[in-house]
């Protein structure tokens, strides 16, 4: 007898449709897979016998063919133990179901027949509702990250005879309840907050301004100026996270297998510090299974490098591409995959091997030639894709024994959340988010000059000798400081003060 079981793929955060047939047939007692299965797939045979066994069920002493469908395209993960065990247990008429055809159905057996939880279950529910599927079957382990996702229902269940018996009288239960995001969005409680960091006013202005649009930042100065705690501040103003932009940061983190089971979906945006010493394939991504990095990971937050200038060259320069696109590509030889790269990137350097140049406190020891060789690790295309680059020096005695506190990161927040919510109805219907992804296009709608402005930004332009890039990023953080100002118009004020975030990129380059 032949079975067919409805199941799901995943290629990168896209889901594909699977349909797992089943035949026994004459021969010796035996179970094949084929449709291109990797090791984890073709491991299943032994993983199906034991938990059929063990559940109450008989294995048919019979030949057993498994094709996974579409047979060309690589299948991976052990999400295809449950249908090629109930497409058994069919097909050897164990059970009887006329509403089979109508499931999805996806998760990896243990030997005694519980079923574990998977990865990527959130895409590969989403585009299970795109391909027409109405009715998936999952582990309960997956069932909270499931359950955002209206117009599917999602049946969980422990143990592979609790899926028989739910098919074998499927109106004598419920789907699972659908959660809401808004249900899990806790108070901000950080360990760190504005208000503890003393001085530095002009670099809490930059984070500000880089929190309201979007924007990247790169903190230069000596070592113990604050510049990692500043940074580690910077979650505490972030804007919330859109519907949307929860789901696909979700995503990422589930094909990742980093999501937490208990709430099933991203509610803070995500803060990576990858450590100068990991690999590029950290970073970027990649690996057999082409998993996503660090770059990835960071989608719709923070990507935090710290002494950026310890990084490779060859490592800085692959952040270039998502920088500019917002995404990351990563082939290799069985496959290319795609992955949302949308991320802030804040960054941190001493300004010479020694760190102490431009210091008000420290003398510099580097000759000008340690220090050209020491910042030409930083090419300027690179600098050219920071929007805001702020010297933070030490702070003096006066300011750290102070105990007057600073604003506390609700009350920049608040200030951030405004501007954020512009830039929404701003860009509403186009998917972008902030200032600082507006298109050339939107640029020329967006971010018009008086004449005044014109004139600053033109004097600025010739003398700092800036590329067309450096332009466009100049007028991007002159909306985002018109927008935290509340005007509707960039004046020349705006235009002046995000020049004087730019000016330090040629400085540092000479």
């Amino acid at each position: 007898m032949l079975a067919k079981i409805n199941s799901f793929g995943l290629d990168g955060i896209k889901g594909y449709g699977v349909t797992a047939e089943i035949d026994i047939g004459m021969g010796l007692p035996a179970i094949d897979v084929v449709g291109l299965p990797d090791a984890a797939v073709k491991e299943s045979r032994e993983r199906v016998k034991s938990a059929i066994r063990n559940s109450g069920y008989r294995f048919s002493p019979r030949k057993v063919t498994v094709n996974l469908s579409p047979a060309d395209t690589k299948k991976t993960g052990a999400m295809y133990d449950l249908p090629i065990a109930l497409g058994v247990l069919y097909a050897t008429e164990q059970f009887a179901c006329k509403e089979l055809g109508s499931f999805g159905i996806l998760g990896e057996l243990s030997l005694d027949g519980r079923i574990r939880p998977v990865r990527g279950i959130l895409p590969i529910i989403i585009s299970a509702l795109d391909l027409g599927c109405k009715k998936i079957i999952i582990t309960k382990g997956n069932v909270n990250e499931a359950s955002y996702i209206d117009g599917i229902d999602v049946y969980a269940f422990e143990t592979l005879r609790e899926v028989v018996n739910f098919l074998s009288e499927p109106s004598l239960y419920e789907p699972a309840p659908k959660l809401n995001i808004n249900d899990f969005r806790a108070e901000h409680n950080y360990a760190e907050d504005f208000s503890l960091v003393k001085g530095q006013l002009l670099a809490k202005r930059a984070l500000e301004i880089a929190a309201a649009g979007g924007h990247n930042i790169l903190m230069i100065g000596p070592p113990g100026g604050g510049k990692t705690m500043l940074a580690r501040c910077l979650p505490t103003i972030l804007p919330d996270l859109t519907v949307a932009e929860a789901l696909e940061t979700t995503k990422i983190h589930s094909v990742a297998g980093l999501l937490d089971d208990k709430k099933g979906i991203i509610v803070n945006r995500p803060f990576r510090a990858p450590h100068h010493t990991g690999s590029k394939i950290a970073l970027t991504g990649g690996g057999t299974s082409a998993r996503p990095g660090e770059i990835s990971l960071a989608h719709n937050g923070v990507l935090f490098l710290d002494e950026l200038l310890e990084y490779p060259r060859d490592t800085l320069e692959t952040l270039r591409q998502p920088l500019e696109d917002g995404v990351i590509t990563i082939a290799r030889a069985q496959r290319t995959i795609e992955y949302p790269a949308n991320f802030m990137l804040v960054a941190s350097m001493n300004p010479c091997p020694c760190g102490n140049y431009g210091s008000k406190v420290h003398e510099c020891t580097c000759t000008p030639a340690q220090i050209n060789k020491y910042l030409s690790k930083l090419s300027g295309p690179l600098m050219d894709r920071i929007d805001l680059h702020i010297e933070v020096d030490g702070v003096e005695y006066d300011e750290l024994a102070s105990v007057n506190s600073g604003e506390s990161s609700e009350t920049v927040r608040q200030r951030v959340n405004k501007a954020r919510q512009i830039q929404l109805e701003r860009f509403e219907g186009t998917g972008v988010f902030g200032n600082a992804k507006m298109n050339n296009a939107m640029v020329g709608k967006y971010c018009t000059l008086d004449s005044e402005s014109e004139k600053i930004l033109k004097l600025s332009f010739e003398r700092l000798g800036m590329s067309a890039r450096a332009y466009n990023r100049i007028l991007k953080v002159s909306r985002t400081i018109a927008d935290l100002d509340g005007s509707e118009n960039i004046l020349s004020r705006h235009v002046a003060e995000a020049i004087g975030y730019r000016s330090l990129d040629r400085r540092m380059l000479l």
